[in-house]
């Protein structure tokens, strides 16, 4: 399997663990106030990811740079602290089917952020994908009335928060995507824990909290792990688009599981989601740029242009440090690490 073959994978992977996490959560937010759930989520991510770290084989050690500090913060405030209470207020007011298919406005807030602030490039048939993505949204939030509109906006703030942290977690280089999950799972789950806690004035019953957990776990430490090795290799945007068919899962669960019925309005906001991935899949995108000095630490595997540094090349994707000289070529390419060039 190719590298963007890989990415594409874990871009759906992600996709789909991510997708049937509203209707679970829907399920559960009955139980739990906001940040409580929001907290036993991450936290069961981060805890669950620790423990196979304890199993698994340490394979890369990290450079510290200083630079990587700050987006490990941002992940954390914007990914793991705000992002979560945020959808939970909105699962809360809203059928899980349509906030599954609102959080496709994720991806319209990572397409805007990465033009404006990250030098992440779209072109045309990119903005119309995005055009598409966010017309989905419109129209699930119009057939909603005020509630709609009140849900809608939660779910944009969430959005919004998980678009800067999609382009952090692109441009952190000397963590690996479990490490950085751990990080961001451990940190916000507690935080947002603490907060729940305060809040209620108890414990959660043992149950709730379990299966919490256990869907944090799922749901978001393996979603979350999969997108960032994704968003690594394909940029932030182009994962996020990829990523964006997460509400076909959520809808189909909620339907399933939860006896919500599907609307005219969910199946054509679906319909405009496949067209918008379609879109962004098709881009072809090459031009001749130039690559300045640089080392860091990542996965890659040896099948580009840009990871000569062995002798005989291993023949599994592996991690560790190593550096990179400057170059001045022209080739297909999206906006990876050693991408984020000036359009």
């Amino acid at each position: 399997m190719g590298k963007q073959s890989l990415a594409v994978f874990l871009s759906v992977a992600a996709a789909f663990f991510f997708g049937i996490s509203t209707p679970l959560s829907k399920a559960l937010v009955l139980d739990l106030n906001p940040f409580l759930l929001a907290g036993l989520l991450y936290l069961g991510a981060g805890l669950g990811l620790s423990a196979l770290a304890l199993f698994g084989k340490k394979k890369e050690v990290p450079a510290g740079k200083k630079f990587n500090y700050k987006y490990i913060a941002g992940m954390v405030v914007f990914g793991g602290l705000l992002g979560p209470v945020f959808l939970m207020w909105a699962i809360k007011i809203a059928p899980a089917a349509s906030v599954s298919i609102w959080l496709n406005m994720e991806l319209v807030a990572t397409a805007v952020l990465g033009h404006l602030l990250f030098k992440d490039h779209l072109d045309k048939a990119g903005w119309l994908s995005v055009a598409l993505s966010l017309s989905a949204g419109i129209l699930l939030s119009y057939s909603g009335g005020i509630a709609g509109f009140t849900a809608g906006l939660l779910v944009a703030l969430a959005c919004f928060c998980w678009g800067f942290d999609n382009h952090f977690t692109a441009l952190i280089d000397d963590l690996s995507p479990s490490r950085s999950t751990m990080i961001k799972g451990l940190a916000a789950g507690a935080t947002n824990l603490l907060i729940g806690l305060a809040l209620a004035g108890s414990f959660p019953p043992a149950a709730a909290a379990g299966k919490a957990l256990l869907v944090g776990f799922l749901c978001y430490g393996l979603s979350i792990t999969f997108y960032i090795s994704s968003a690594q290799k394909l940029g932030a945007v182009r994962s996020q688009l990829i990523f964006s068919i997460a509400p076909l899962f959520g809808v189909a669960l909620s339907v399933l599981a939860l006896g919500e019925a599907l609307s005219p309005a969910q199946a054509v906001s679906g319909a405009l989601l496949f067209i918008s991935v379609w879109l962004m899949l098709a881009e072809k995108h090459s031009h001749q740029h130039e690559h300045v000095e640089t080392e860091h630490t990542h996965q890659h595997s040896h099948e580009d242009l840009h990871h000569e540094h062995h002798a005989a090349a291993p023949a599994r994707p592996h991690a560790h440090f190593h550096k990179h000289s400057g170059a001045t070529h022209a080739h297909p390419h999206w906006p990876d690490l050693h991408h984020r060039h000036v359009h």
